[in-house]
């Protein structure tokens, strides 16, 4: 991942380089990463976490037909 220092602007390059880690999702992966999940609490994060989108999205999608 690269960011470009325009006009010895350190500080603009270092929040565009926050923001990039943040949609790549860098930032939750190291939290995820700094102890040991076993594989059946992965398994019911991640089902836990697909079941969450999926209600998002179907709520996003009634408020858009004007159901709710």
């Amino acid at each position: 991942m690269q960011v470009q220092v325009r006009d010895n602007n350190v500080d603009q390059a270092l929040r565009a380089l926050k923001k990039k880690m943040q949609r790549e999702g860098i930032f939750r992966e190291m939290k995820l990463r700094q102890y040991y999940e076993k594989p059946s609490e992965r398994r019911k994060r991640e089902r836990a976490e697909a079941i969450r989108r999926a209600r998002k999205l179907a709520r996003k999608k009634a408020q858009r037909e004007g159901l709710l």
